[in-house]
């Protein structure tokens, strides 16, 4: 394509975006495993439901599971339904509706700034290379799902202030499968945009449009309720309080029990936001941009991303993936200041990656004592020395002001996929807990129960296959159980590496800093002093 019409559309830049997309899903399909807790408790929610063959209540270990609500899961079964069970398509879901996003991001560009076309190619440039977006488009969790939904959301929301009805329809599907996504934080995401829609819209009939959204939230209600409805009845009294008022409660009390401050995020930003960021060049373009106003696109992103971001803020259990849906606003953002300023270099983000390569040269030479005493291998060196080269290229081609937003595209992704090959050798010892998986499944094969002396969050069914839950034992009970089966297994879990010494294991591993092991119970007994 011609570098006049990429210019003139920006698809050239959303080809180059979804490439850079596909390049990393692969490294991270070969670099590293499921990783515990998280995504492989996902998984083997998904399996449990696919071995009970019931699509509307999740399970995990056995019993219902109220936590999430399950359209990840019904993503993860329909890729199964159709290639047959296997690892790969449920890390090939969040790569694809990433992929989705980055397509409707583009589209927003060009419905907010129809007068700039080019624009929307750097939106998602930008949006491909932020590191938390690039992180969490390649695991096995909720959050880019959610952001997709919020996407459509917000081209309703663009429809309807143009006076579409179709629009609040695109709002309460959103919501409705928003809903089913991530419960109900997508509300929290879609409507402040929509309650400021007269600051960035003016003009707009207030009456008329409150209307329209009371009827969308009703459609989103409707759509959430014919999934919630059947399950709670299908899923027993416990099930059905917990999906309709026990989540939300108990979501409250871990969140204040996990209480962190206010200002939280602010440290966050520089890195989830890497590297754009950290680029001196986008805070005088935003400094500009203000100095000159802002129009109804600037308008539009900063309705959608501050009053999200400050509502985070004050909840007091934060993680940095809720902030994933914001990072569309904050690309679509940074591209529409930079458009009315040459760029500047690039050599603050250039010099900290160059940096890092340095540290990952420095740990594959043995040079960092912390890191050589926990892992079993060292990362190699050669990634290291390609970060810097990478930083190189990227500060060189940077010094041209017009190949300084492409350069940092290339530095954020290169980033990302540098820091996984170097990290695979040490990581996957640590965190591929399917060889236990397997161990306990043939343990289950030959008839004998198996327990886990630790909450138990599923990490085995899936990557075992198993067809059985394991007996979750925690404190007092968990001696009793072991003197009453002592021909039966337990999964142990040590705290430090080498405590087994001459102790007899049907199978051990590392495990997240320590160790884990499958011993007969009689065995287990003994191990309880050195036990977490």
């Amino acid at each position: 394509m011609p570098s006049s019409q990429i210019a003139e559309n920006g698809r050239g830049a959303l080809a180059t975006s979804l490439i850079l997309l596909a390049l990393l899903a692969a490294v991270t399909l070969t670099t590293r495993p499921y990783i515990p807790i998280d995504e492989t408790r996902y998984v083997s929610v998904a399996w449990e439901m696919w071995l009970r063959g019931d699509f509307l209540v999740p399970f995990k270990n056995g019993e219902t599971y109220s936590h999430k609500p399950p359209f990840m899961f019904w993503m993860f079964q329909a890729g199964w339904a159709v290639f047959g069970v296997n690892e790969w398509w449920p890390r090939l879901v969040s790569p694809l509706f990433s992929a989705a996003g980055l397509v409707l991001t583009h589209a927003l560009a060009r419905r907010l700034w129809p007068a700039h076309p080019g624009l929307a190619g750097r939106v998602v440039l930008i949006l491909v290379s932020s590191l938390l977006w690039v992180i969490f488009s390649t695991s096995a969790m909720f959050d880019v799902l959610l952001a997709f939904w919020v996407l459509v959301g917000m081209h309703g929301v663009l429809s309807a202030a143009a006076g579409r009805r179709r629009g609040f329809i695109l709002i309460g599907l959103a919501i409705g499968f928003g809903v089913l996504t991530k419960g109900p934080v997508v509300l929290l995401n879609l409507l402040p945009v929509a309650v400021l829609a007269p600051w960035w819209n003016p003009g707009l009939r207030w009456g008329r449009w409150a209307g329209g959204l009371l009827l969308a939230v009703a459609l989103g209600a409707a759509i959430a309720l014919a999934w919630a409805i059947p399950a709670g009845m299908a899923g027993g009294e416990a099930y059905r309080n917990a999906i309709f008022w026990g989540q939300t409660a108990d979501r409250m009390v871990d969140s204040f029990a996990h209480r962190r401050p206010f200002w939280w995020y602010l440290p966050l930003l520089p890195l989830i936001l890497f590297p754009w960021f950290v680029w001196p060049g986008m805070w005088r373009a935003a400094a500009q941009h203000r100095r000159a106003g802002l129009d109804r696109g600037s308008r539009f992103c900063l309705a959608w991303m501050l009053p999200v971001f400050v509502a985070f803020s004050f909840v007091s259990g934060k993680q940095p993936h809720y902030l994933l849906p914001l990072l569309p606003a904050f690309a679509l953002f940074a591209a529409r200041v930079l458009a009315d300023r040459p760029a500047s270099r690039v050599g603050l983000p250039a010099g900290l990656a160059a940096l890092l390569g340095l540290v990952l040269v420095l740990a594959g030479s043995g040079q960092i004592d912390a890191l050589r005493d926990k892992v079993d291998a060292l990362p190699p060196l050669w990634p290291g020395l390609a970060l810097v080269a990478v930083a190189a290229l990227a500060w060189f081609a940077g010094r041209r002001a017009r190949a300084a937003l492409p350069a940092l595209a290339l530095l954020g992704t290169g980033l990302f996929a540098l820091l996984q090959l170097a990290a695979a050798r040490s990581i996957e010892p640590l965190y591929d807990v399917k060889p236990m998986a397997e161990a306990i499944r043939q343990v289950q094969d030959s008839g004998r129960t198996v327990a886990n002396l630790a909450r138990y969050h599923a990490q085995y069914q899936f990557l075992g296959r198993l067809r059985e839950p394991l007996v979750e034992l925690k404190g007092a009970e968990i001696r009793p159980w072991l003197e009453a089966h002592p021909t039966d297994y337990a999964v142990v879990y040590l705290p430090n590496r080498g405590d087994m010494r001459d102790v007899v294991a049907r199978h051990q591993q590392a495990y997240r800093g320590g160790e884990a092991v499958l011993v007969e119970a009689k065995t287990a007994i003994s191990l309880l002093p050195q036990a977490k």
